[in-house]
């Protein structure tokens, strides 16, 4: 089809014609470069959005587009190549496809065709394969390609399950499940399942850890924060999900993901529970199907491991001392009151109201007051009121039994309300912790330094006079980081480890055991602070890389073809001086000698800007700002212009001298009128006028060219930049950028501004120097 001109800018450029192809309305359109961006004004921004009015008009669209174009891969793209792609396409506009190829080459084979002049024009093969078609480049290039294809096809392998029912696992891909539960098994099952997947092809790690439904006894936020961590580390995927039943969330989970093996601890429980409950593995392995299971043994795994665990106290010691008083004085008194009147005691009365007391005495004090309790009642019914009385012999076996329910009833009714008064406990420690923890997060989001905010937290939180996070690396001294309050390194305090390296330590030590799991929790969020800190730095540091491998690029680009013209020009002439098949004449040889000296001259200019622009960026450059007399200055450097006769100046009376370096200034103004008269336009002159404004000096280079946009002004002082159609020869657009960093150093600035008429001026602005050191007159030529 034709393409559609448009003028844009003072230039005409074309692109594709919508609307004829619209009006011509054929069964399949093929429209190249999905990315593309249209011509500012046209209907549409970008051309997947022109592709998307065919598809609506009902044609059928075929298209191509490049792998480093896809908007979820361009932060990929630019850590790999050093370039920021400023085309992109949403992944979700190419995954609508209902096909997509992946055209596949090897990079050696891609670059053989470039060679041969089969994609650029062979002015630009050189630069291409020593720039962005490296071979490194384009092997990650082609594996990034290769991966998110067969996420598109995962995708849709997934999306036909799901659409037909199938819940039977195909072993497409492996996928190695580690069912976590927080305890210390946790970092060898995950080393074991990287292993296992390592060994598969394409196998991908998917830790799964199961937390309660009721948020009650998960396991601690820094041991998840660690598995998490290890996770990431070994390449695998970290998931939380719920479940009161940990197999069956394990196994949900894993048929969701399509998984073919499943790695679970060995057994927990002590041996006199193993036959009674299952454990988590052995429900798994019932319920796998033709999932694989793993058991993976752990030292934490035998019951003599298990016994050693402490169980968490649930009442305070004060409770559990009067449940035992009342179980000691209760039961004596309920027995003297009812032997007071012999003519209402009966057996089948006596046994409720005993029972009674050890419901009262479990409410008091828990589980072992209210054993002691029904222990005491089931004695005293015994001896009192059970015939024959006065002994602890039962004649009636109804009675027998009767005394063992009594027993049996007491302890389950008190391990009842003991459970209850436990999870209660829970439900208010993990009241109080998320309380504590909102708190902290709603805090921390709006603090600019958040480990003091966060150490000052935990000082109020606790009850502690000091907070600090301390530094423990592998050899060397502790170091205290940060603290809060008089914290002594030296005296003993409560540790709790943040990260692999970091710990935050309260002092004075002494913490009660149900603030530890808080302390927990205050510990893994100084480790994500810390954490965060240091993606910061090393974001800043890769920034900083990338934009020096972006200089690096730009340098090698523009050199390489820069420092060539002038050689190739000494070259030339040399050769022709020496050669001994023609004879020169004397006019002839002085015009050899002087393109020498012209092209020595711009390599000189070339290499000095280059030095200069590597001093800035090193920090080596070091500027001596004495009171400069612009008289001097301003005209011995524009002798030195390659066309002296086109530059102009003038300096106002009260202008004649500034503050600045006089070497520094000559290469500011060299640099800045050169790239003036290189857009001047039919030999006209360039002005330079220096001038008094308050307390500065102002020097403005004048040119009436072609100008710029507003928008273009800050874009000319970056390295690297030429506007429009400078020559290629006349340097690698480093002029601005030496010229604005050069005056920057000495205490001045450089802008740009619009020339009245047209054209651009080029403002230095310079402290003026005092007046008792300034001229009598001014100068103009």
């Amino acid at each position: 089809m034709p393409r559609r001109r448009s003028e844009y800018q003072g230039t005409v450029l074309d692109d594709m014609d919508i609307d004829a192809v619209l009006s011509r309305r054929p069964q399949v359109a093929l429209v190249d470069e999905l990315a593309h961006t249209n011509i500012p004004g046209s209907r549409n921004e970008k051309r997947w959005q022109d592709i998307h009015e065919l598809l609506d008009a009902g044609i059928d669209v075929i298209s191509t587009v490049n792998i480093q174009h896809l908007e979820s891969l361009n932060d990929a793209v630019t850590a790999i190549t050093g370039i920021v792609q400023q085309e992109t396409v949403p992944d979700e506009v190419v995954r609508a496809a209902d096909q997509i190829d992946l055209v596949d080459m090897s990079p050696e084979a891609l670059r053989r065709r470039m060679a041969h002049g089969n994609v650029y024009r062979p002015e630009k093969v050189d630069a291409a394969l020593a720039n962005y078609f490296r071979v490194g480049n384009l092997s990650a290039l082609r594996e990034l390609a290769l991966l998110w294809l067969a996420e598109k096809v995962d995708a849709g392998l997934e999306g036909y399950r799901a659409t037909h029912g199938i819940t039977e696992q195909w072993p497409t891909r492996e996928r190695v499940v580690v069912a976590l539960s927080g305890g210390p098994e946790g970092e060898a099952l995950l080393r074991r399942g990287a292993r296992i997947a390592s060994r598969l092809a394409g196998g991908l790690l998917l830790a799964v850890l199961v937390s309660r439904t009721d948020g009650l006894a998960n396991a601690p936020l820094s041991q998840v924060a660690e598995l998490r961590r290890l996770t990431e580390e070994l390449g695998g995927e970290f998931h939380t999900v719920t479940g009161d039943d940990a197999a069956h969330a394990v196994l949900d989970f894993a048929r969701a993901v399509n998984a073919t093996q499943v790695l679970v601890g060995a057994p927990r429980l002590p041996l006199w529970q193993r036959g009674f409950a299952k454990s988590m593995a052995e429900k798994i392995i019932a319920d796998a199907g033709d999932i694989d299971v793993h058991v993976v043994p752990h030292p934490s795994a035998t019951g003599r491991a298990f016994l050693r665990r402490r169980v968490p106290r649930t009442l305070p010691r004060r409770r559990v001392w009067a449940g035992t008083v009342t179980a000691l004085i209760l039961p004596p008194l309920l027995t003297w009151l009812l032997l007071a009147d012999p003519y209402t005691s009966e057996l089948p009365l006596d046994i409720p109201i005993f029972l009674l007391v050890t419901v009262v005495v479990a409410l008091i004090g828990g589980m072992v007051p209210a054993v002691v309790a029904a222990v005491i009642s089931s004695l005293l019914l015994n001896w009192f009121f059970v015939e024959p009385v006065g002994t602890l012999t039962v004649a009636n076996p109804e009675n027998t039994i009767a005394l063992v329910v009594f027993v049996l009833v007491g302890v389950l009714v008190a391990l009842i309300v003991h459970r209850n008064a436990a999870r209660r406990a829970e439900a208010q420690e993990a009241q109080r912790e998320s309380a504590a923890l909102v708190e902290l997060s709603h805090s921390l989001l709006g603090a600019t330094d958040q480990i003091p905010l966060l150490l000052q937290r935990a000082v109020d939180m606790f009850g502690v006079q000091a907070a600090a996070i301390i530094h423990r690396p592998a050899i060397g001294v502790p170091e205290v980081v940060a603290s809060v309050g008089a914290f002594d390194p030296i005296a003993t305090a409560d540790h709790e480890d943040a990260d692999t390296t970091h710990e935050l330590a309260l002092q004075p030590a002494g913490l009660a055991a149900d603030q530890r799991r808080l302390f927990d929790a205050f510990a893994a969020h100084a480790g994500a602070i810390l954490q965060r800190h240091e993606l910061q730095r090393s974001a800043t540091s890769a920034s900083r890389l990338v934009r020096d491998n972006e200089a690096r690029t730009a340098l090698l680009s523009a050199v390489s073809h820069d420092l060539r013209t002038p050689l190739a020009g000494i070259k030339a002439a040399i050769g022709s001086l020496r050669s001994s098949e023609m004879r020169w004449s004397k006019e002839d040889e002085d015009e050899l000698k002087a393109a020498i000296e012209e092209s020595v001259d711009r390599l000189e200019l070339l290499v000095a800007n280059l030095l200069d622009m590597s001093r800035l960026q090193t920090g080596a450059l070091v500027a001596h700002p004495t009171v400069t007399d612009l008289g001097e200055v301003i005209p011995a450097t524009l002798k030195t212009l390659s066309e002296p006769g086109r530059a102009t100046w003038r300096i106002d009376p009260d202008a004649r001298t500034a503050l600045a370096d006089a070497g520094l200034l000559d290469r500011v103004l060299g640099n800045i009128a050169e790239n003036a008269i290189r857009y001047q336009p039919n030999d006209s002159p360039v002005t330079v006028h220096a001038s008094r404004v308050a307390d500065r000096v102002e020097i403005r280079v004048v040119d009436t060219g072609p100008g710029l946009p507003l928008e273009e002004h800050e874009r000319i002082f970056q390295p690297f930049q030429r506007h429009g159609d400078a020559p290629r020869g006349d340097g690698v657009g480093l002029g601005l950028a030496v010229a604005r960093g050069l005056t920057e150093a000495m205490g001045g600035q450089v802008g740009a501004e619009p020339t009245p008429g047209g054209g651009l001026t080029l403002v230095v602005t310079l402290p003026a120097g005092a007046k008792e050191d300034r001229p009598e007159d001014g100068a103009e030529e």
